[in-house]
C-alpha cells in the first residue's frame, strides 16, 4: 500500500478540512496516511474505522505564510519540513501541502534533490479546456527562465500527459504572443529552436490555447504561467458573480436558470480549481503536490488522488530517460 505524507497543519484554514479531506480519500482508495502535525489536535478527527489506516509525525510548528521561503531549511520542526523528510527518508512515497508553497518547493528541491539532467523543477497544473484539460507549466516556480529550462519543461510535461493524462501522443506548444515562429521574446524564439528535437512540438501557441483543446501540454516561465493561473482564477469567479446578478433582474431570467441549473452546475464543477486539487513538482525526487492554501476537503482529496496516481506511475524515471536522449 501507497504511503503519503499529508501536511495537516498547513493550509489556510487549519487541520479540520485537510483531515476531511484526507477520510473522503480513504473512503475511496485506502492507502497509509501519514498525517505532519500535533496528534493531540489531529487523532480527535480520525473515525475509528479508518484508525488502523492512519500514523502521525509529531511536529509543533506551522510554517506561516508570511515568512520566507528561504527560512524553511532553519525551521525543522516545521510540519513541511518533516513531511518533507519523510520522503526523503524512504518513508513515504509523495507529500500534500496546502501550505506555504515557496517553502514546499525550497525544501523539495533541496532537502530531496533534482532528478538527473533536470536544471530546475516546475509546478504542473492542469486547467479545464472544451474537451479535457490542458497541462500548464510552469505556473510558479522558476519566474526567470532560460531556453534549456523551458525545453526540460516541455520533456517533464510531455512524460506527465503520457502517464497521468494517457495522451498517447501530447501535442506540445510554447507560449507566445503570436503562432508564428518569428513571434514573441529572444527567449521563446530560442526555446523554439530547441523544442523542434520534441517530434510532438507543434509550435508557438497563444493564451486562448489553453481552452480550446488544440494543445495538451503548453510551456512557459513560472512569471507568465503564475500570471495566466491566476487570472483565469479570477474570471472563473467573476463570470458566475455577473451571472448570478443577472439572473437575478426579471422573472423570466429566473425561470430559464431554474431549467439551466444542471448545465451550470457541469461547468462551475469544470472550472473549479478545487477539483483538480493540487499541482505537482515535476523534477524533483519523489513525489510533492503543491495545493492553495484555501483548499476545502474536495480539493485535498483530489490532491491526494494525484499524489496516488504520481506514486503509481514510473514517472521520475521515464523523465530521466527521456531527458537523457537530449
Amino acid at each position: 500500500m501507497i504511503n503519503i505524507a499529508i501536511d495537516a497543519m498547513g493550509g489556510d484554514f487549519g487541520e479540520k478540512p485537510i483531515i476531511e479531506g484526507v477520510i473522503k480519500a480513504l473512503n475511496v482508495k485506502p492507502f497509509n496516511a501519514i498525517l505532519v502535525g500535533k496528534s493531540e489536535v489531529l487523532k480527535p478527527l480520525i473515525p475509528k474505522n479508518l484508525e488502523h489506516l492512519v500514523q502521525y509525525e509529531e511536529a509543533r510548528e506551522v510554517f506561516s505564510m508570511e515568512k520566507n521561503a528561504t527560512d524553511a531549511l532553519k525551521r525543522k520542526d516545521t510540519s513541511i519540513y518533516k513531511a518533507v523528510e519523510l520522503v526523503k527518508n524512504g518513508k513515504v512515497q509523495a507529500v500534500v501541502s496546502a501550505g506555504h508553497s515557496g517553502a514546499s518547493m525550497s525544501l523539495a528541491t533541496l532537502r530531496l534533490g533534482r532528478l538527473q539532467n533536470v536544471l530546475r523543477p516546475a509546478i504542473a497544473t492542469l486547467m479545464p479546456n472544451i474537451a479535457g484539460t490542458t497541462l500548464l507549466l510552469d505556473v510558479g516556480a522558476n519566474t526567470d527562465c532560460k531556453s534549456e529550462n523551458l525545453f526540460q519543461f516541455a520533456v517533464m510535461g510531455e512524460v506527465y500527459a503520457k502517464e497521468i493524462m494517457q495522451i498517447a501522443k501530447p501535442r506540445i506548444a510554447l507560449l507566445s504572443n503570436g503562432e508564428e515562429e518569428c513571434k514573441g521574446n529572444e527567449l521563446t524564439k530560442e526555446t523554439h529552436q530547441l523544442m523542434k528535437k520534441l517530434p510532438n512540438f507543434i509550435g508557438n501557441a497563444e493564451g486562448r490555447d489553453i481552452f480550446n483543446a488544440n494543445v495538451d501540454v503548453l510551456v512557459c516561465d513560472g512569471f507568465s504561467g503564475n500570471v495566466i493561473l491566476k487570472s483565469c482564477e479570477g474570471v472563473a469567479g467573476a463570470i458566475f458573480k455577473i451571472l448570478k446578478a443577472d439572473i437575478k433582474t426579471n422573472l423570466i431570467s429566473k425561470f430559464g436558470a431554474i431549467l439551466m441549473k444542471p448545465s451550470f452546475m457541469r461547468l462551475k464543477k469544470k472550472i473549479d480549481w478545487q477539483e483538480y486539487g493540487g499541482a505537482p513538482l515535476l523534477g524533483v525526487k519523489g513525489c510533492v503536490i503543491i495545493s492553495h492554501g484555501k483548499s476545502d476537503a474536495r480539493a485535498i482529496q483530489n490532491a491526494i488522488f494525484q499524489a496516488l496516481h504520481f506514486s503509481e506511475a514510473n514517472i521520475n524515471k521515464a523523465i530521466e530517460n527521456e531527458l537523457s536522449k537530449f
